[in-house]
């Protein structure tokens, strides 16, 4: 299974983030904004949530897809797009990322914008495999996932290799968490050529802690 139901209750009792991050807007304006045709352009989140990069994307004119194991998360993402994206395009699952009902090379791009992370090694490896399936020759990649060493990662109960149930952090009581070491990402995300891994860092609680986080960017050889 490809996510941990503590999500559910997540999404049904906490107001989420309605816009997308700068590193995600970049990648997208750098890698289809110049294309004649933006609704040509079909663009894939796995573990969308409620839909604030969809949403996003949609407006710019895109076809968006999304796949995330909330029912209510599918929910919320669908009235957003439907009040505030008219006419839209795309489709919406509720569903296991590790099968994404989606030909092979269907999408232009594959984002998990901190996603993969709530599960285990294998699995997650499985899923960045199922995404390479579904992304034509040429495709992009992009990840952002939260590095070892980021607050929280060493604390709370060992639930698997790098992963915690932590005691404290941004990631409290949200269930299964693995952080990712850096000698792991060429195997994490063998169906991609990788362009480019970058390291995100900031400090919460007035400097006295560091959440890290992994940007992976990559194309589909």
């Amino acid at each position: 299974m490809s996510w941990d139901p503590v999500w559910e209750n997540v999404f049904r009792s906490q107001a989420w983030g309605k816009y997308p991050g700068e590193d995600l807007i970049r990648f997208v304006a750098r890698n289809f904004y110049g294309v004649p045709d933006r609704s040509a352009i079909r663009l894939l989140e796995v573990g969308c949530g409620p839909g604030a990069n969809l949403w996003f994307m949609a407006r710019e004119g895109f076809t968006v897809y999304g796949i995330d194991g909330s029912q209510t998360a599918i929910d919320q993402a669908r009235a957003r797009l439907d009040a505030e994206c008219p006419g839209w395009k795309g489709q919406l699952w509720c569903g296991d990322m590790g099968k994404i009902p989606a030909e092979d090379g269907y999408f232009d791009a594959v984002i998990d914008n901190e996603a993969v992370y709530c599960n285990d090694y294998e699995i997650s490896r499985n899923i960045y495999r199922e995404a390479a399936r579904v992304t034509r020759k040429g495709g992009k990649l992009f990840a952002r996932t939260f590095a070892r060493g980021s607050w929280g990662s060493d604390t709370g109960e060992k639930v698997g290799h790098n992963a915690w149930r932590v005691a404290e952090g941004p990631l409290l009581n949200k269930g299964y968490s693995r952080f990712t070491d850096e000698q792991e990402i060429p195997d994490l995300f063998q169906g991609y050529v990788l362009s480019e891994v970058e390291l995100l860092a900031r400090t919460m609680g007035n400097q006295a802690h560091e959440v890290k986080e992994w940007v992976v960017l990559g194309e589909k050889a």
